[in-house]
């Protein structure tokens, strides 16, 4: 009892602080997200993301040995295909050729000990922006709707593509039902039995996705008949219970990490899943939430450098043992 008990004793100094510190952050917590174009000699800085960039082949060798260096020993590729490329099958996916599978070969004859991953979902190469086949509901019905089961079967190809190129995770970001069964299934078949997976299991169809959006050109198309949004398939932002739920399906089809994405609005999420599954947690910090803090630093409103700590330690006190953030390369070079 006070005052016998005085909690600002370990307070006192930096020194006391750092030693009984619960939650430190290192480079091994990052997961480094990469936006891939074609060409070669690219580098150009997204709009609404300062100072994070989409880049050609030659430039992403150079952008992973850079993050070998800084201790960063995971990516996450995401690829800009051309408009030319996109169509409502996701035939460009599969091409043992595209962008992705080169992105992904490149990655690993640069760095061979980087730990790659890939986003498996449509929208990068879907004329619509969405993250499945689009098909048209009977004449005189209002809307169009995003075929599940259709979508989970090419998704389940496009992850063997990438484990073919030397993927070690594939990390499907559509939130189809069923489709973590379904590409485990199909790994299993292929033979690629170690080939990871890392499911976006409690992904909301958040308003913080739009520089992300922009980066990839893949919003969904505004036309009649074809739903503008996501949330006939992302979760619905108000629910909690569901989270739990469909992490626990994912786990039970055969994901191996599972992640809760946004980030910092959804720290309630990222504690109960934590606290129900046995698996690692892996929370995705999105575009919006980097943007924000950009922004707002750029204007003087806050210190950029301590809120993005505060929020990265956030994140990973609410129980995420790893965190997809394009803030990894400016913390790493902070902390150390």
């Amino acid at each position: 009892m006070f005052p016998l008990n005085r909690n600002r004793r370990l307070r006192t100094n930096e020194a006391i602080r750092s030693l009984v510190r619960e939650t430190i952050i290192s480079p091994n917590d990052f997961i480094v997200p990469l936006f891939v174009v074609e060409g070669k000699g690219i580098k150009e800085e997204i709009p609404s993301m300062p100072n994070y960039f989409r880049m050609s082949l030659d430039n992403i060798e150079k952008e992973v040995h850079e993050l070998w260096k800084l201790g960063l020993k995971s990516v996450l590729l995401f690829v800009k295909v051309p408009d030319n490329l996109k169509d409502n099958k996701g035939t460009e996916a599969l091409n043992p050729n595209g962008l992705m599978q080169r992105a992904i070969k490149t990655v690993k004859n640069a760095t061979p000990g980087m730990l790659v991953m890939t986003d498996v979902a449509l929208d990068p190469f879907s004329s619509f922006g969405h993250d499945g086949i689009v098909e048209n509901l009977p004449a005189g019905r209002q809307g169009g709707q995003i075929a599940n089961d259709i979508t989970s079967a090419i998704l389940a190809e496009m992850s063997v593509s990438h484990a073919e190129a030397g993927a070690d995770f594939v990390a499907p970001s559509d939130m189809m039902d069923g489709r973590i069964l379904e590409i485990r299934d199909a790994l299993e078949h292929a033979g690629y039995i170690n080939t990871g997976i890392l499911a976006y299991s409690a992904k909301y169809a958040s308003a913080h996705y739009g520089p992300f959006r922009d980066a990839l050109d893949s919003a969904p198309v505004d036309l009649q008949n074809i739903p503008k949004d996501k949330k006939t398939y992302q979760m619905d932002y108000h629910n909690r219970i569901e989270a739990i739920r469909e992490t626990l399906m994912d786990i039970e089809e055969g994901a191996d990490i599972v992640m809760v994405k946004p980030g910092i609005s959804y720290l309630d999420i990222v504690r109960e899943i934590k606290n129900t599954v046995e698996v690692p947690v892996a929370v995705y910090q999105v575009s919006g939430e980097y943007a924000m803090i950009k922004a707002a630093s750029q204007r003087g409103w806050l210190d950029h450098d301590a809120v993005m700590m505060e929020q990265i330690t956030a994140i990973k006190r609410a129980g995420a043992d790893m965190i997809a953030s394009y803030f990894a390369k400016d913390v790493v070079k902070l902390i150390s």
